[in-house]
């Protein structure tokens, strides 16, 4: 192979013109590749963070209550208009033990029961209906950062203590230290101390959700050690659908993931990716053009000195090799030199857009961009390599 690349090599740099434009064309094509794929990652990530930070990827819930209607004497037929059932609050039976198994599979990053419910915060004259969120401090953080939201006091709950969202306390007129009282109807009432206000970056979160210790919720809601459901985070938020028909199957419960609450966000995603591997085709598909072009000219430039190689005693074989050499020499300098210049465009927007978002460059990304270009040069070369080596060596010699 030394010999084919000391030919490949002599090649290219005789064409010099034409070399020189194609490794620009490629690497051109590259750094648009690299900088919008890395752009649209960036974007989803930030639009996941901003929007799914503060949910579960999948909920787990006790099973919807059912009317129970006797079914019809056999033989007959029921003429029936059922009416849907009104929910109340439940629990989830055993929910201790379910949380525990679903903390052992190794798909879920973490596990934490909730208790929620409706009720109205009030002080003084003002009234405001709010969600109520029992929660385990350690357990729940791993679910939503709360305690970095906090913009005000501290990330605590004992058993009088109370977080609430920047635009529930501008809605009520409250401070740190300042009291709250919550009516979770049917004469249960408590009244709780601001020890924190959060901003999750959600007005209608930060309106509504009032965090409480897990105990204190149950007693409010009149449901003692209970939990209403148990939230969950993966590793792979895409794989939510797959794991929650799974994790239903497994508990009997109700899994609910992101995908079916979120169906608009899931299809901007899904668009997202899909123009980026459509931007992908058509960056490999000029990349691939434009080298088959110059070799298919090579091949009618270089066609005595094939001929001389040929009557040498070069194989089809070599001559083959000689210009699939040329396609991958040239997708591999081109995907360098657009990587590199790749890295350049994101370096300029992360210093414009600094106030708005980052675009962190997946390690792997570069690499696939490479492997991607140079196999396509050597596709690219299939054809002239093949044209160049079908040369009869007489004729070649006497080509001018």
């Amino acid at each position: 192979m030394w010999m084919q690349w000391l030919i490949a090599t002599r090649f290219l740099r005789e064409g010099k013109t034409q070399s020189l434009l194609i490794l620009v064309g490629i690497a051109v094509g590259v750094a648009v590749l690299v900088f919008l794929t890395a752009l649209v990652n960036g974007l989803q990530a930030n639009i996941i963070e901003r929007t799914l930070g503060t949910q579960a990827h999948i909920k787990i819930e006790p099973p919807q209550e059912r009317n129970l209607i006797a079914p019809p004497p056999a033989g007959t037929v029921q003429l029936l208009l059922e009416s849907q059932r009104a929910q109340r609050l439940r629990s989830i039976n055993n929910w201790q033990q379910v949380r525990d198994l679903l903390e052992a599979m190794p798909a879920l990053a973490a596990v934490s029961p909730l208790m929620a419910g409706p009720a109205f915060a009030r002080r003084g004259e003002a009234t405001v209906s709010v969600s109520l969120l029992g929660i385990d401090p350690p357990r729940y953080q791993r679910m939503v950062d709360v305690q970095s939201a906090i913009v005000q006091g501290q990330f605590r709950l004992h058993a009088q203590d109370a977080l609430i969202g920047q635009q529930l306390a501008a809605d009520l007129g409250l401070r740190v230290g300042d009291k709250l009282r919550l009516d979770a109807g049917q004469g249960s009432e408590r009244v709780m101390n601001v020890v924190g206000i959060f901003q999750l970056g959600v007005r209608e979160l930060d309106a509504r959700y009032v965090y409480l210790n897990m105990q204190q919720a149950q007693s409010l809601l009149q449901l003692p050690g209970a939990a209403s459901s148990l939230d969950i985070k993966l590793h792979d938020l895409f794989a939510a659908q797959a794991v929650a028909a799974q994790l239903q199957r497994l508990t009997g419960l109700k899994a609910q993931s992101w995908m079916e609450t979120n169906t608009q966000l899931l299809n901007a995603l899904q668009s997202q990716r899909l123009s980026t591997r459509m931007v992908g085709a058509f960056v490999a598909l000029s990349v691939s053009l434009g080298i088959a072009s110059v070799l298919a000219v090579s091949v009618v430039q270089r066609t005595r000195e094939i001929g001389i190689l040929r009557a040498m005693g070069a194989s089809r074989r070599q001559i083959r090799q000689v210009f699939l050499l040329q396609g991958a020499t040239l997708g591999l300098l081109g995907a360098l030199l657009g990587c590199l210049s790749s890295y350049g465009l994101l370096a300029i927007f992360n210093a414009f857009a600094a106030n708005l978002f980052s675009i962190p460059v997946d390690a792997w990304l570069p690499l696939q961009a490479t492997l991607l270009a140079t196999l396509t040069g050597v596709l690219s070369a299939v054809i002239p390599a093949r044209r160049a080596a079908a040369l009869n060596p007489v004729e070649a010699i006497r080509y001018v």
